[in-house]
């Protein structure tokens, strides 16, 4: 299975994979979100380390269950011949109807068909009131006129 664009990684490349990865995510699907992972891709996700699609799956399930009303926006912070490193912003409540707007980082690694086969990510999340939140668009797709981190400062 091949997932465009492949490796080597233009800037122009690596920004699309990363506005492929952002629109897969705020589907908050984890199905879909998994086929963009070799079968046997390596995570750590915070102190969390996990393997496989079906690792991932079971993840995702749990995250989007606690985390509610997601919206995630990603920018590449660098990129080389198969690796890109985002930078990312996630805003969402708990059940109880607290916000938080989640920072942090990811460094992609990419097999040859473009599949991520290591994701390694650093987290941190942060209270905030309903009147900080700035990711307010509708449940899914972040719409292509919706500033992005930088112009957002965050």
């Amino acid at each position: 299975m091949s997932r465009p664009p492949v490796p080597p990684f233009t800037f122009e490349t690596a920004t699309l994979k990363a506005r492929m990865a952002e629109d897969a995510w705020n589907s908050r699907n984890p199905e879909t979100v998994s086929l963009a992972y070799t079968s046997d891709s390596v995570w750590r996700n915070r102190g969390e380390f996990l393997s496989g699609r079906e690792a991932i799956v079971a993840f995702l399930t749990r995250k989007w269950s606690r985390e509610l009303d997601y919206r995630l926006i990603k920018e590449v912070w660098a990129h080389d011949r198969r690796r890109i490193a985002v930078r990312f912003a996630y805003e969402w409540r708990d059940d109880s109807g607290n916000w938080f707007r989640s920072y942090g980082n990811e460094n992609w690694e990419f097999d040859d068909a473009g599949l991520m086969a290591r994701r390694i990510a650093s987290i941190n999340d942060r209270p905030i009131t309903e009147e900080e939140r700035q990711f307010r668009w509708p449940l899914g797709r972040r719409p292509d006129d919706h500033p992005s981190l930088g112009d957002l400062d965050l």
